[in-house]
């Protein structure tokens, strides 16, 4: 069964999109991303949550507003706070050893 991740960040540029490609390779898994600002790349949806089997977010702040505004959406969701700073590039090599390492134990094992 092939488990679907959502990568969730503020506005969808760094942390998020460093995920959904670090993970999009690995087998047993499908992966997206998305931000919680207005002005994100790709804004999270409805439609994005109902897809997802598990949600990533970067910090506990992204968790509040994602109960806040998408509460009724959310169901039984599993939601995980990986607390990962704001603090990164793009494909950033520690943001990728740092998602390697707090991810890889929520995901199936091959």
């Amino acid at each position: 069964m092939t488990r679907k991740l959502l990568f969730i960040c503020s506005r969808n540029r760094l942390r998020s999109p460093t995920a959904e490609q670090v993970f999009a390779d690995r087998g047993g898994v499908e992966t997206a991303s998305a931000g919680l600002s207005p002005d994100a790349e790709n804004p999270l949806t409805p439609e994005l949550l109902a897809w997802a089997d598990i949600v990533f977010v970067m910090e506990r702040a992204h968790r509040t507003k994602l109960s806040a505004v998408f509460g009724k959406w959310l169901g039984d969701k599993r939601v995980v706070c990986l607390d990962i700073p704001d603090d990164y590039a793009f494909m950033e090599p520690r943001l990728v050893v740092l998602l390697e390492a707090r991810v890889s134990r929520h995901l199936p094992s091959h």
